[in-house]
């Protein structure tokens, strides 16, 4: 299983980055998908999920609106939309795959992640 991340960079606050998560070596369309970020020394914080075929979404409520979860099956690709960031956004993100039904927000979770990628967020 591979999934690999893209789309990360270093913007101003206020301005808007898509992540993206293509995934490979597992059934896409089977796996719940989802993000999570992390601070340095820090756990993994839960961001979002979507079920397998992208009608249920979750987020944690620290997010205020601003991150869009999606997926596109046929790509093998997810998608986090990030909107207005905040310097306090800056972190590493990672998107996790995960087999079976239910929608899940613990990283234990997920069995599968990507290497991550910096999101940087300057005043």
């Amino acid at each position: 299983v591979q999934l690999v991340e893209s789309g990360g960079g270093l913007v101003q606050a206020g301005a808007s980055l898509r992540l993206s998560c293509t995934a490979s070596g597992l059934s896409f369309s089977s796996s719940i998908m989802g993000w999570f970020r992390q601070f340095p020394g820090k756990e993994h914080d839960f961001l979002s999920t979507i079920s397998r075929n992208g009608d249920r979404t979750y987020y944690t409520d620290s997010l205020q609106g601003r991150f869009t979860i999606s997926r596109d099956n046929a790509k093998n690709t997810v998608y986090l939309q990030m909107n207005n960031l905040k310097p306090e956004d800056t972190a590493v993100y990672y998107c996790a795959a995960r087999s079976g039904l239910f929608i899940a927000t613990k990283p234990t979770d997920f069995g599968s992640w990507g290497q991550g990628t910096q999101v940087t967020v300057s005043s």
